[in-house]
């Protein structure tokens, strides 16, 4: 099966060091999924929106690096808005050891934050990679 897609949402401010660190495990040979976006910089307008909307498009699924600042990022919480208007799965990842984490204000009270570790992110992934092959037959039966 092909690598997941994946769109990451994080604090472009104070957690780049996290996205990279989750960069490097994608292009891990064994790794189940791609990065193929990610949270970008610019005027959050309509303009800015629909290339979001478009990144979004491309992918399975969102993980949400969430570091200390992430409850006060209005970039985070308008992604995950749309995230969650397109109806992507997603899962958010305690982002600092020893930090107490928070969550973008939009993430949903039941969203549950999970530890950052090489098992969660896979068990996540198979979640997925589940959804996803069950949607693509559902399409090979009806073509």
């Amino acid at each position: 099966m092909r690598s997941l897609r994946v769109f990451v949402s994080y604090d472009l401010d104070h957690d780049e060091d996290l996205f990279e660190l989750l960069v490097g495990r994608s292009r891990h040979r064994d790794s189940a999924f791609e990065i193929v976006g990610c949270s970008q910089p610019g005027e959050m307008g309509e303009r800015w929106s629909e290339g979001v909307r478009r990144q979004l498009g491309a992918v399975d699924e969102v993980i949400v690096i969430c570091g200390e600042h992430s409850e006060t990022s209005p970039r985070m919480s308008a992604e995950l808005g749309i995230v969650r208007g397109g109806k992507k799965p997603y899962f958010l990842l305690w982002g600092r050891h020893g930090c107490m984490c928070t969550k973008p204000t939009g993430a949903r009270s039941a969203d549950g934050i999970f530890g950052w570790t090489q098992e969660n992110v896979e068990a996540q992934m198979r979640l997925t990679a589940r959804s996803v092959r069950a949607r693509e037959a559902a399409e090979r039966r009806r073509a």
